[in-house]
């Protein structure tokens, strides 16, 4: 009988497919079209990544989390300054970014 695979592996698999489809979808020349403004994606997919990241790598500090998000969210306004991809990087949704980051590490910081 096969044991099933611990949950910390199936977030970590969670938490590297959101990060892919995150990369992904913001380097899509013409992204799709979403009710939710960009700022408020931009905030929904690190929050989410944010509190995948914390409990997928529950034992690493939520400080180092935070800096790999932020670099994160910073690589793609970096890369979206590719002409090719007709996209335009904006410091605005790099701010949005950190600011889902810092909301939901810190709610993970209190429940610590």
């Amino acid at each position: 009988m096969r044991i099933p695979a611990p949950p910390t592996k199936l977030l970590i698999l969670a938490f590297w497919s959101a990060a892919a489809f995150a990369l992904v979808m913001a380097l899509l020349p013409v992204p799709p079209r979403l009710p939710a403004g960009d700022k408020a994606q931009h905030m929904i997919a690190f929050a989410v990544l944010a509190s995948l990241a914390s409990h997928a790598y529950y034992r690493a500090s939520l400080l180092k989390i935070g800096v790999g998000l932020a670099a994160f969210g910073a690589l793609i306004e970096v890369l979206q300054s590719i002409p090719a991809l007709n996209r335009h990087p904006s410091a605005m949704d790099w701010f949005a970014d950190c600011a889902a980051i810092v909301v939901v590490l810190g709610v993970m910081h209190l429940r610590k």
